[in-house]
């Protein structure tokens, strides 16, 4: 007789013990010793295409600490600012257009530059309709070969939602997944995200990178 195949284990819960040192990405100020839950909500509103507002609910009270933003007065669609909650610029997310290859990739620079000396990390996905489950590699920006991903994206579009691991696949860094309510629906022109970003992993990396996620995964 046939044994039944068990159920996948559930990821298990973040602990400082998972990654003992900091591990920063964009900043050392932006790892903290315990597990950060945020709230990401896109708006499409007319005055506000593509913004989204980041505010941390590990607090009793909800508090907005990043911001992520189009330039409207230069009409490129294809960048985006991350500002911290003081509105100072902390990192500029740039799609580079592929051209003959399905391809997509996102480069993120310091501050507003987009000089190759301030590349942070860059962020590719291969696309393909027979994909049931999407990855997306992670390049650091001393990692020039990218024959191996520092850190690796994988996620559900059935699902809606997605999970950050490092480059070997051994530690989880960060879950997302996407609220469907009445309130961020399709009718008040919102997306919520719920984030989990475990202890002493750079906060501020993984929203840059779930505001590439999210316009990768939108129609052309």
């Amino acid at each position: 007789m046939a044994q039944p195949i068990p159920a996948p284990a559930p990821a298990p819960a973040p602990t400082a013990a998972q990654f003992a040192n900091p591990l920063p990405i964009i900043g050392t100020q932006y790892c903290e010793p315990y597990p950060v839950d945020l709230s990401v909500v896109r708006k499409d509103k007319f005055m506000s295409p593509g913004n989204f507002v980041v505010t941390a609910t590990n607090e009793s009270k909800n508090t907005v600490i990043f911001t992520a933003k189009r330039n409207l007065m230069t009409l490129d669609l294809d960048q985006r600012v991350l500002l911290d909650a003081a509105g100072k610029p902390i990192v500029t997310l740039r799609q580079k257009r592929m051209i003959m290859t399905s391809q997509q990739r996102w480069n993120v620079y310091r501050g507003e530059s987009k000089e190759p000396r301030d590349l942070i990390f860059t962020v590719k996905r291969s696309v393909s309709m027979f994909q049931r489950k999407a990855k997306v590699h992670v390049f650091l920006a001393n990692n020039t070969k990218e024959e191996v991903c520092d850190f690796m994206v994988q996620g559900s579009r059935a699902e809606k939602s997605c999970v950050v691991y490092t480059g070997d696949h051994t530690n989880i860094v960060a879950q997302m997944h996407k609220e469907i309510t009445l309130r961020c629906s399709v009718l008040t022109g919102k997306d919520k995200y719920s984030v989990t970003v475990h202890p002493n992993v750079d906060h501020a990396f993984i929203v840059a990178l779930i505001v590439i996620l999210d316009d990768m995964n939108r129609p052309s």
